[in-house]
């Protein structure tokens, strides 16, 4: 407004001019304070969606899709309701009985016939004939299968190793060498010590668990103890961790991502943030040569450093997700980077979470639009997954970055929707880079998937004990996880390993123990 007390002079003296001053005066401010309620507003809607997110991350589903176990616990508590109800007795019988309605289709499941059979017998007490006395003769029989279940219960292996002398000479004994073991002069067998591995680290139960469950039996094992094992069997198997590592920076293509390993820190009483860094090959969507596999690396904090060292000689591509940190890899370009869509979709799908976006929902449908491709075409060799990406997925990639760009000018540019769109926009060359290449996947998905165990063993055993206790995991779930990757029973590859490693298997053959050789050679042996 005019301030008319401290500048007469410059007020005019028609009324007539006076008074449009003072109304372009007022619309002034009314602008002015319109500008600051609009960007408060804006400041205040922002805030409303981060917590919103915030919320959705920390007490609802991560996922964009609903996790088909979690969706399996309200069926089994139906299937429970529904099987307690068939085996409720029947009531008084009618005059007329009603038709018994159709038995449920239940999946009883399948009996290997590998499994081991035990035959029991039930026959009649007397084969005399009730009527005339005579000698009743077998017509038949019925036969069923149930499958049984004889708990894992402990044995001890005696091993006797008797000494021999000559009664001539009297000198000199002989006597057999003792096998090699993890743990010298212990308890355990190798075999023993692979099952805490697969239980520690493959089902998730912490040592002190496996304590509890071994104390049922009537073996008391100190957590302590099995932390010996563990620690033991991590030493022999770091060498086909390394190796494993090496393998995998061969290859021209892997997937790179790290998850949290907290890690207790004595000095302050508390824990600190380590990380576990992942890294993965999984060639199978466009069926590759190379085996799929994945390698954790466990480093105290998250420094671009890390990967940088962890992947050094690595040439090819790198498929990530947004983490700045992975930008220094590329420097030398050495390293082509791939991000991730289904990190760009994720942003957008947080505000459709949140209420009603159109603009996201419109952003989510032309991503589905690729997805949709990407799922026709899996299983394809690369050169023929190329072709189809340019054919059908670069028109649709081309209007999709149009179309962010003009939304992206509409919007507010403090508002998530519009940090949603730049992160697209500021990635969109590593975004891209799968419409050239066969071989690189749309999304990381396949190492995310890898790195959910971890997430699993972090829940149930809280913490790792040191650096060093970082380490094993990382060592350990790196085996475990490649077993499963390569279709090998862990409890039977950590036992035959380990043998072997304790009886001084050579260092220079660890390939023929790696999980993807260990099951070529199974299928070998069967052949």
């Amino acid at each position: 407004m005019v301030d008319v007390t401290t500048a007469p002079e410059t007020l005019p003296s028609d009324p007539d001019e006076l008074r449009a001053l003072l109304l372009a005066e007022r619309l002034r401010h009314a602008a002015e304070l319109g500008a600051a309620r609009s960007s408060a507003e804006e400041e205040i809607a922002r805030l409303r969606q981060i917590i919103r997110e915030l919320q959705r991350h920390r007490f609802g589903r991560r996922a964009e899709r609903l996790d088909p176990d979690q969706l399996a616990l309200a069926l089994e508590d139906l299937e429970q309701t529904l099987a307690a109800k068939e085996a409720e007795p029947t009531g008084t019988v009618a005059a007329k009985p009603a038709p018994s309605p159709p038995r449920r289709r239940v999946n009883r499941g399948n009996l290997p016939a590998d499994l081991p059979r035990e035959e029991i017998l039930i026959d009649v007490a007397d084969k005399t004939c009730p009527c005339c006395g005579g000698t009743l003769h077998p017509i038949g029989e019925n036969v069923s299968q149930r499958l049984d279940l004889v708990p894992a219960r402990f044995r001890v292996l005696v091993t006797r190793r008797p000494k021999y002398a000559c009664r001539q000479c009297e000198e000199g004994v002989v006597q057999a060498a003792a096998p090699a073991r993890i743990v010298d002069a212990g308890i355990p067998t190798e075999a023993l010590i692979a099952h805490v591995l697969v239980s520690k680290y493959a089902d998730h139960l912490p040592l002190y668990r496996q304590a509890q469950i071994y104390a049922r039996q009537g073996v008391d094992l100190d957590r302590s103890t099995l932390a010996d094992w563990v620690g033991r069997a991590a030493w022999y198997l770091r060498p086909l961790h390394e190796r494993l590592m090496a393998s995998l920076k061969a290859s021209g293509k892997l997937f790179a991502d790290e998850t949290t390993a907290p890690v207790l820190d004595p000095g302050r009483g508390s824990t600190k943030t380590g990380q576990l860094w992942a890294y993965a090959r999984d060639d199978r969507p466009w069926n590759g040569p190379e085996p799929p596999a994945v390698t954790y690396v466990y480093a105290p904090d998250r420094k671009a450093e890390r990967p940088v060292a962890h992947l050094q000689g690595f040439t090819g591509v790198l498929q990530v997700d947004g983490y700045a940190g992975y930008r220094k890899l590329a420097e030398g370009r050495a390293v082509r980077l791939a991000f991730c869509w289904a990190h760009v979709r994720r942003g957008f799908n947080d505000l459709q979470t949140g209420g009603s976006a159109p603009i996201a929902s419109e952003a989510l449908r032309r991503i589905a639009q690729l997805y949709a491709v990407e799922a026709e075409i899996r299983g394809h060799d690369s050169e023929a997954r190329r072709r189809e990406r340019q054919a059908r997925s670069t028109p649709l990639i081309a209007e999709l970055k149009t179309w962010l760009e003009k939304q992206l000018a509409t919007v507010s540019r403090k508002s998530t929707l519009a940090e949603a769109i730049r992160y697209a926009l500021s990635r969109w060359e590593g975004l891209t880079l799968f419409l050239d290449d066969g071989r690189v996947e749309i999304d990381s998905n396949s190492v995310e998937r890898s790195t959910r165990p971890l997430a699993l063993t972090h829940k149930n055993a809280l913490f790792a004990g040191s650096d060093g206790g970082g380490e094993h995991w990382a060592t350990s779930a790196s085996l475990v996880e490649t077993c499963k990757l390569s279709g090998v029973d862990p409890q039977a590859w950590f036992a035959d390993v380990l043998t072997k490693l304790a009886s001084g298997h050579p260092i220079t053959r660890l390939d023929e123990l790696l999980p993807w050789r260990y099951a070529q050679q199974a299928e070998t042996a069967v052949a």
